[in-house]
C-alpha cells in the first residue's frame, strides 16, 4: 500500500477532474430519469383505469429510487479528497493519442486488503483532458488508483472494477506532480513502458484491466 498525501485543489479539481464529471453526469441521468418516470406515473393515474394504477404505481417507486441514485452516487463514490486519500499511488502512462484525448495505461494491485498476496494489472482509462498540452505516448501521469466492486457481494480477492486518477486532475503544483512521479519506482515505470503496445488490447478487455502473470513481474513487485 502506498498512499500518496498532497493537499487538494478543490477549484481545480471541480473544473478538470473527470471522475467528479462523471458522477455529475450520472446524477443528472438519474434525476431525469426521475422526472420523466413521475411524469408517465402521474398520467397514468389521471386515466382511472385499474391496470393505469398499477403500472402508475411501478413507474412512481422506479421514480423514487432514481432520485435515490441522486443521493447515493456521490455518497457511494466519496468526495474528491478521500479519492485522492484513499487510493494507492500507481504509475499510469499516456499510451494513446486520440484526437479527442488520451488513454492511460496504469499499472494497478488489484488484491483487496486480506488477500495473501499483491495482484498486479494493466488497467487503462480513456480520458478527455489533462492540464497543459502537448503530450505524447510515454508521457508520467502519476495517478491514485479508483477500485471497487459492483455490488457488496464481491467475494473475489481482486476488485471488480478498477480506474485510475491523475495527481494532476488534484493540483496544478508541478512540485506535488513530480514528487509523486519520484515516488515511483524505475521497476515500475519500466514495467509499463515495455507493455505500452498492450494499451490497445487492455482497452478491449472486460472491465479494462488485464492481469499479468505473476511469474513475469520483476522480484521488486512480489
Amino acid at each position: 500500500m502506498r498512499r500518496f498525501e498532497f493537499p487538494v485543489d478543490k477549484h481545480h479539481a471541480k473544473a478538470v477532474n473527470e471522475t467528479l464529471a462523471d458522477v455529475r453526469r450520472l446524477q443528472w441521468s438519474a434525476a431525469l430519469m426521475a422526472v420523466v418516470l413521475a411524469a408517465a406515473a402521474v398520467g397514468l393515474f389521471f386515466l382511472g383505469q385499474p391496470w393505469a394504477y398499477i403500472l402508475g404505481a411501478v413507474l412512481a417507486i422506479c421514480a423514487v429510487t432514481s432520485l435515490w441514485m441522486v443521493v447515493w452516487t456521490p455518497r457511494k463514490v466519496g468526495s474528491i479528497d478521500q479519492l485522492y486519500a484513499k487510493g494507492d499511488l500507481v504509475p499510469a502512462l499516456i499510451s494513446e493519442v486520440h484526437p479527442r484525448g488520451y488513454t492511460l495505461l496504469a499499472l494497478v494491485d488489484i488484491a483487496k486488503p486480506d488477500a495473501a498476496a499483491p495482484r498486479y494489472a494493466l488497467a487503462t482509462r480513456t480520458i478527455r483532458a489533462l492540464p497543459g498540452k502537448g503530450y505524447t505516448v510515454g508521457h508520467k501521469v502519476p495517478s491514485v488508483s479508483v477500485l471497487g466492486d459492483r455490488t457488496n457481494r464481491g467475494d473475489s480477492d481482486t476488485w471488480q472494477m478498477v480506474s485510475m486518477m491523475p495527481i494532476a486532475w488534484g493540483t496544478w503544483d508541478s512540485k506535488v506532480i513530480a514528487k509523486a512521479t519520484s515516488q515511483i519506482t524505475e521497476t515500475e515505470w519500466n514495467l509499463l513502458r515495455r507493455n505500452i503496445s498492450m494499451s490497445e488490447k487492455v482497452r478491449a478487455s472486460d472491465n479494462q484491466y488485464v492481469l499479468l502473470d505473476p511469474a513475469q513481474l520483476p522480484d521488486e513487485l512480489h
